[in-house]
């Protein structure tokens, strides 16, 4: 039987898969998600602190800092896990397929086989080419969880990956109509 603590070390444990194998994301990619947290949150605390002075005129009751107080704290906190979040991205290139890992709760690893990826682009905001990052979208065959995103990556890496896996996938389909040419002989 498990003491009152194991659940917690079950739920909270780092990523298992391919533990030591995965690249960990751009330190640059930190620095974005920062940015973008803080720049998100100063928006929806001006966004609160509007309808909050508003209110206050009625009710007299209401502080008209409450709100935006408790959004910016939100901000704060937000900001400060960012760290935590970017740690708990990794990927690897295996030459067939590409891994991708994340989560700190609920953890995501997704892997994309070469054969079915259809096309890459290289994507680069104005936040991510300031932090000097990029992401790579991998669009795959089908409808649900088509489109597979590497975020936090250089771009030199990006652009890298994109002609190993369309060189992969060329071999790949170069091999499977070989294979399907000796089997009708």
């Amino acid at each position: 039987m498990r003491g009152p603590g194991a659940l917690g070390s079950l739920i909270f444990r780092p990523l298992p898969i391919l533990l030591g194998k995965l690249q960990p994301l751009e330190r640059g990619q930190l620095n974005v998600m920062r940015l973008t947290g803080v720049i998100g949150f100063v928006v929806a605390t001006i966004a609160v602190a509007i309808p909050s002075w508003a209110l206050s005129h009625s009710w007299e009751w209401l502080p008209v800092w409450a709100a935006p107080l408790a959004v910016a704290l939100a901000g704060v906190w937000s900001t400060l896990l960012a760290r935590r979040r970017w740690a708990r991205w990794g990927w690897a290139w295996t030459g067939r397929e590409l891994h991708v890992a994340s989560g700190w709760l609920i953890q995501s690893h997704t892997i994309v086989p070469a054969a079915r990826v259809q096309h890459i682009d290289v994507t680069q905001g104005p936040v991510q080419r300031m932090f000097g990052v990029a992401t790579l979208v991998l669009h795959t065959a089908g409808t649900a969880n088509s489109e597979v995103d590497l975020p936090g990556i250089s771009r030199e890496t990006a652009e890298e990956i994109r002609v190993k896996a369309n060189a992969d996938a060329q071999k790949i389909i170069a091999e499977a109509q070989a294979a399907a040419k000796v089997v009708s002989e």
